[in-house]
């Protein structure tokens, strides 16, 4: 299932389940827990799909009988075990007339009798007051066919989606529960949570244990068995949120509820190997009386105000993430960009922090990345085991340019973009053979795209041909033309690939033989955006010879088939370069597999250029300026597929705000 398929499928999701609202007397910040109840048995319904197959292979036998599947089956596989009364397609299945409140609650009962841990959190009284029908709809909107052959983790996007759009309509304390997973991930990268007790002092809907969790087992590893999660929420609601997200994923974690400002759960002061977190920004209304002793402000209170409130409470996390690390503990977490050079007490705050030597990494973040915060951010590392040769100095890292637009109003990192950056944190620990092996794997791919062209392109030519067959009076000598040129330039391309060999390299991996690869490779990834130039002109001729012989455009036209095998044909295309890029990226910042000064993007600040720009922590500050360079691969579709992204998103709000205004007319009886 394609990104765009994925999209679509949420949208479609949300639109149909909005009818929840609709048809009953919630409120927005209360019918989500209902609608994400639901969710939730669909996403442990998919997950145990997705691993009982593997598990019922490998389960012993004994006189021809097989041992029964186990709760622990499932949650060594990061999944949750269902009963037959839980599993979504019962709820699916149920007829008309049964009563679906009750099987819900009944499913909701099963989970919790295998899971102690989710007893009280699981929504079941709400279903009653839900009509009967309405709940059919719902439970048959997240049996969507698609949703039952999808591949991956679909539904763990669609989770995230619909977690976004609650956030996005305010239905609960204005989105704070949600941290987007492209953020999180930044963090995890960046601070390997891999064993140990990992704590989350503001935990939300606990994406950073989830992602914790799937970092821990592409190390191959159980992080039930090497990780303890430990989290912290003020408000009720997200603590249930959180330990169903938890649950749906085969995990558990120690979460209490209390105003961390106040309140110490779980006394982890100096105990915690990893701390993650993304706090509520620039908080103004701490009472600086209860929290002028608290043991977890070493460094003493940012300001205080007249009022006897701290002026902002961003240094008073701060310090708390730091005092909960343990001696080789490691810290990353989200935090408003004015604190990295805010003035006053907190600059003396700051000073005394960065003096201590276990500030490890700074991250600038651009705007729209959060869904209903605008505003950039930064990341922010602590590692108090670092390296003897970087305990005076900081990381600067400024990805305020590194971004893919997802929406109009929301950007993220590429996977391919997170791994990059995460690079730069490997070559910052001397970790240069992971380096070379992202950027081999980065030219492995561009190989297997490569090879995969010809099954692309085959359809492609094969509609290109079907449709001047069609032509009565025969093809137009410039398309005639255009498709014989283009059949040899193709076949060059065939090949070069060819003659590269299956493998780039013989499995020795070294910088020099890295630029070797990318030299050789790079003749395929301007080819292949040469070609993607050709077909676009070959399409625009053919479809031209089309109209022009009078042929009609519908579902059976001859241009539609065409159509369709030419995306196929360029996306694949695009894949090649596309890798090629993102191994050219790195190589050329970085070419001897060492960090060094990247001008616009990283340094490695000592303390006493720190403390000549008044201990300030703003990347930006000191990254510089990155030369301009001229974009040859500029992306005119691209451009124009961000600007209609842009257009739609005005018109669904210029239509919104006329259905208001119309409404608010028709209230005032005008």
């Amino acid at each position: 299932m394609s990104f765009n398929d994925i999209e679509a499928l949420e949208k479609r999701l949300w639109t149909a389940a909005d009818q929840l609202r609709a048809n009953s007397d919630f409120a927005s910040n209360e019918y989500f827990l209902p609608v994400m109840g639901l969710i939730f048995l669909r996403h442990a319904y998919s997950r145990y799909l997705a691993v009982k197959p593997q598990i019922e292979a490998g389960l012993p036998s004994r006189g021809g009988v097989t041992r029964s599947l186990t709760k622990e089956d499932f949650t060594s596989r990061g999944a949750i075990f269902l009963q037959p009364e839980a599993q979504f397609v019962h709820l699916a299945s149920l007829p008309d007339g049964t009563d679906r409140a009750a099987a819900i609650i009944a499913a909701m009962e099963a989970v919790e009798r295998d899971y102690p841990a989710l007893a009280g959190v699981l929504p079941k009284n709400e279903y009653q007051t839900l009509e009967n029908d309405v709940l059919g709809d719902v439970l048959r909107i997240f049996n969507d066919p698609a949703l039952q052959n999808a591949k991956g983790d679909v539904f763990g996007r669609i989770y995230e989606y619909f977690l976004t759009q609650f956030a996005d309509q305010s239905a609960h304390d204005g989105g704070e529960f949600f941290t987007p997973p492209s953020i999180v991930q930044m963090i995890v990268n960046a601070i390997e949570p891999d064993h140990g007790s990992v704590l989350d002092p503001a935990c939300g809907s606990g994406g950073m244990f989830v992602q914790s969790a799937h970092f821990i087992e592409k190390m191959q590893q159980d992080p039930t068995k090497v990780a303890t999660f430990y989290g912290q929420e003020k408000n009720a609601t997200t603590i249930r949120l959180a330990k169903m997200n938890l649950a749906v994923h085969g995990l558990e974690g120690r979460i209490e509820p209390g105003i961390t400002y106040y309140t110490d759960a779980h006394e982890l002061v100096g105990k915690a190997d990893f701390v993650m977190a993304n706090p509520p920004f620039n908080v103004d209304e701490v009472d600086a009386e209860k929290v002028r002793k608290d043991p977890r402000l070493p460094f003493g209170l940012p300001g205080v105000n007249k009022g006897k409130k701290v002026s902002n409470g961003n240094y008073l996390w701060i310090s708390y993430f730091y005092s909960y690390l343990s001696d080789t503990g490691r810290a990353g977490f989200v935090m408003s960009s004015q604190a990295s050079s805010a003035g006053g007490e907190e600059a003396k705050v700051r000073q005394k922090l960065i003096e201590t030597g276990d500030v490890g990494a700074m991250i600038a973040i651009r705007g729209n990345f959060f869904y209903t915060r605008s505003v950039p951010c930064e990341l922010w590392m602590f590692d108090k085991a670092k390296a003897p040769e970087h305990v005076d100095k900081v990381l600067m890292l400024d990805a305020r340019q590194v971004f893919r637009k997802v929406t109009r109003k929301v950007f993220d990192f590429s996977p391919e973009q997170l791994q990059n950056l995460t690079a730069i944190f490997w070559l910052y620990r001397g970790q240069e053979a992971r380096f070379c092996d992202l950027v081999a794997a980065y030219f492995d791919r561009v190989m297997a795209e490569a090879r995969a062209g010809e099954a692309a392109m085959e359809p492609f030519l094969d509609a290109l041909d079907a449709l001047i067959e069609t032509l009565e009076d025969g093809a137009p000598e410039p398309l005639t033309d255009a498709r014989a040129v283009f059949q040899a330039d193709w076949d060059a391309h065939v090949l070069a690939t060819t003659s590269l060999g299956d493998d780039w390299s013989d499995g020795t991996v070294i910088t020099s033989l890295l630029h070797e690869a990318h030299n050789d490779l790079e003749p395929l990834a301007e080819t292949s955006r040469d070609l993607i130039k050709q077909i676009d002109q070959i399409f625009k001729l053919a479809e031209k010879a089309h109209r022009d012989a009078g042929g009609k455009r519908g579902k059976a036209s001859p241009v539609r088939a065409l159509e369709e095998a030419r995306i196929d044909a360029v996306d694949q295309l695009k894949l090649v370069r596309y890798f090629h890029r993102q191994a050219h990226w790195l190589l050329s910042r970085f070419p001897d597999a060492r960090l060094v000064a990247v001008p616009g993007l990283v340094k490695l600040v000592d303390h006493a250029e720190l403390a000549a720009n008044d201990w300030s922590l703003t990347p930006g500050r000191y990254v510089g300026v990155a030369p301009e360079e001229e974009d040859e691969d500029f992306d005119f579709e691209g451009v124009m597929r961000d600007l209609h992204i842009e257009l739609a998103g005005l018109n669904e709000e210029a239509a919104a705000l006329a259905a208001k205004i119309h409404a608010n007319f028709e209230g005032l009886g005008l």
